[in-house]
């Protein structure tokens, strides 16, 4: 019995796995590569939630973007009525296409120029908030997964949880039965 503990001990060690020990000197631990992978995904979520955290805004941001807003329904409804005033009174919508016909080509190339840069901003700002609210919602995958992971398991194992429940609530509500007595008879 000595020499096979003897043996054992020194295979194994005294509450350590030598063996196993000197195998993950060759070959990484799955578990352990596994726990190190989920903790490297965790911090990288973590940290590109952060960047893309949305700070609280004060009235004056909330008024300038409301002001950003403008221009393109003005442009559309500005668009419109013209084409309504062509309809309703071409002789007014002559004259003021006369008086556009006017304006010089360079002020037709500012102006090309200062609605393209706003709009291109525009799209900018709107394509880093996209993003923000993406990384929100790439931060909340993982609750995500949790939650349907426990709701498989209460679907899979506890099917008779929810009747059992409603069972026992029926047994203490008297007016449930009268109701039900009345149903019957009729």
């Amino acid at each position: 019995m000595g020499l096979m503990e003897g043996v054992l001990t020194a295979v194994f060690g005294g509450g350590r796995n030598r063996l196993a020990e000197t195998v993950e000197v060759f070959r990484e631990n799955a578990e352990a590569g596994a726990a190190r992978a989920a903790a490297y995904q965790g911090a990288a979520l973590d940290q590109f939630g952060r960047e893309f955290m949305i700070e609280r805004r004060g009235w004056f941001d909330r008024f300038m973007d409301g002001l950003n807003r403008l221009p393109r329904p003005a442009l559309a409804l500005g668009t419109l009525f013209l084409f309504v005033t062509a309809l309703v009174d071409p002789i007014w919508f002559a004259a003021r296409m006369q008086g556009i016909a006017l304006v010089p080509e360079p002020l037709w190339w500012l102006m090309g120029a200062i609605v393209s840069f706003y709009f291109g901003a525009r799209h900018q700002a709107k394509g880093q908030e996209f993003q923000r609210s993406i990384a929100a919602a790439v931060a909340l995958a993982p609750q995500v997964q949790a939650n349907m992971a426990a709701l498989a398991a209460l679907q899979a194992g506890a099917g008779s949880a929810v009747p059992e429940e409603e069972t026992a609530l029926e047994a203490a509500n008297p007016a449930l039965d009268d109701w039900r007595e009345l149903r019957r008879g009729a």
